[in-house]
């Protein structure tokens, strides 16, 4: 791989490729901070605009909006106390404190700085893990490529916050609109209804932008109260001086490292990471009363740990083909649009690729800091914007969108109607990214699961001859026990 630094560089060093992450960073910010949108509705978004670019100008701008966009969160959340993005929900615990008092400039500058500082140490997790994961999944057959998407599939449901079995379903809603259209095994049509748009299936861009842009339109429309512009507390930027850094030095390093490998779990996602770096960061305070009153330690973890998630979800979705959350799962659905097609076989047929995407993401992550620090008061005055300005521009955007992929009027319904969907699936507490990750994921499962019987004579057992395939049909089934109640059953029973 190191061979093919020196030729990433200088294509990522080129004119355009620079202006492509300039934009889009800017573009990630301002998606981040304007509360409403966040990071997968920015990649939504973004899609249609890479269209007509080659390969890697189209990676630059997804991987600038997605590592930007989860930054912007906490531009809202600090100065406004409302989280830009899910992934800034524990910022404001500690980040409007400082805001009210009037060191909004200052968390900011702990914003930004952490932000960067977990960006890049889940670069360097992401390019040292990712590899060896690639190495290892080039014993994967059919078998056990089925055994993994299946224990990624349950892996997602499982965390899928109290719905669990609304998880799971889902799940299996995403799987069974990948199977509409041709059996691509037996050429027969499938779930088509005689309509000649479904015999070709549902493409995945209509049905991001449906389940996420406009059911969060929708959502927005009909929760909408206050039409107002909201009260920013202060804005700017500052650095605190070095000591104050160094006594954090612990907490910055812990966080970083918690949001890489939650971030690797598939299905997890930064959510998790920031209120488990928060417990962890308060809980190894020696001030803990301090946490939520204006404490930096609170921020710093916050902001590095959902930051170092953005590389540890992507190793997972480069080296096996599986999105580590739903903003991957975006971008992994994006990547295919430009031929290139993340799992076991990137890392080895396409290698200057995998390594131009190294640097492209070290890229962003500098843009990151150097646009936050400079454009802190600009973004800060955009949370002066009303919603009721912006929601119609993303519906038109996303419009305007679907429509220019492949100038279809049938892709707009398609768009419209899983808008509903999504918005009755959120009024109902159904978690949107396993729906989508399963829709990614359904098409290969059933392929390897068939290939599979081919190979065994049809004897499902036989799947269980293979130690990797085994091993992780174990770890699924313990999620299954784990989901049914049986989990704590056993531990009753081994405690008596």
């Amino acid at each position: 791989m190191w061979e093919h630094v020196l030729p990433a560089l200088a294509s990522s060093f080129s004119i355009s490729i620079l202006l492509t992450i300039l934009i889009g960073t800017i573009a990630g910010i301002i998606v981040g901070a304007l509360p409403g949108l966040g990071t997968v509705l920015g990649l939504v978004m973004a899609i249609p605009f890479t269209i007509p670019m080659d390969g890697p100008m189209a990676i630059a701008l997804l991987l600038s909006i997605y590592v930007s966009s989860i930054y912007g969160g906490s531009i809202a959340a600090i100065l406004i106390n409302v989280p830009g993005t899910p992934q800034s929900a524990a910022s404001v615990f500690d980040g409007y404190p400082m805001a009210q008092r009037g060191d909004g400039a200052l968390a900011l500058g702990y914003a930004t700085i952490a932000s960067f500082v977990g960006g890049i140490f889940s670069l360097v997790v992401l390019v040292f893990a990712a590899p060896m994961l690639a190495r290892v999944s080039l014993e994967f057959g059919p078998i056990e490529t089925f055994a993994l998407l299946l224990f990624a599939l349950m892996t997602v449901a499982w965390v899928s916050g109290k719905e669990l079995l609304k998880g799971i379903i889902a799940a299996l809603i995403g799987i069974f609109l990948a199977m509409i259209g041709t059996d691509d095994m037996s050429g027969y049509s499938r779930f088509d209804f005689g309509n000649l748009f479904l015999s070709a299936g549902l493409t995945i861009i209509p049905l991001l932008i449906g389940f996420f842009a406009i059911s969060e339109i929708l959502f927005q429309a009909g929760t909408l109260k206050d039409v107002g512009a909201p009260s920013v507390k202060g804005g700017g930027f500052k650095v605190a001086p070095w000591t104050e850094w160094r006594r954090r030095i612990g907490v910055l390093l812990r966080s970083c490292t918690i949001g890489s490998f939650i971030g690797v779990l598939p299905g997890t996602g930064a959510t998790a990471a920031v209120f488990v770096s928060y417990a962890d960061a308060k809980r190894r305070a020696p001030n803990p009363e301090d946490f939520g009153k204006g404490e930096p330690s609170g921020l710093i973890a916050s902001e590095s740990a959902n930051n170092s998630v953005s590389g540890g979800a992507m190793v997972p979705m480069l080296s096996l083909g599986i999105p580590g959350d739903g903003s991957t799962a975006v971008m992994m659905g994006a990547l295919t649009l430009h031929a290139v097609i993340p799992g076991v076989r990137l890392f080895k047929d396409q290698p200057d690729l995998v390594t131009l995407i190294f640097v492209l993401l070290g890229i962003a992550n500098i843009f990151m800091l150097v646009i936050g620090a400079f454009g802190a008061n600009v973004f800060s005055r955009l949370l002066k914007l009303p919603i009721t300005l912006l929601m119609p521009l993303v519906l038109l955007m996303s419009l305007v969108g679907t429509f220019a992929i492949r100038s279809n009027p049938i892709d707009l319904i398609v768009a419209l109607v899983f808008g509903v969907i999504g918005l009755l699936a959120r009024l109902n507490r159904f978690p949107p990214a396993p729906i989508i990750i399963g829709f990614v994921l359904g098409k290969q499962l059933e392929f390897t699961f068939r290939q599979g019987l081919v190979f065994t004579d049809g004897n499902v057992l036989g799947f269980f001859q293979s130690p990797i395939a085994a091993v992780l049909f174990g770890l699924t089934g313990l999620i299954v026990l784990n989901l049914l109640g049986l989990g704590k059953l056993v531990r009753r029973v081994l405690k008596k």
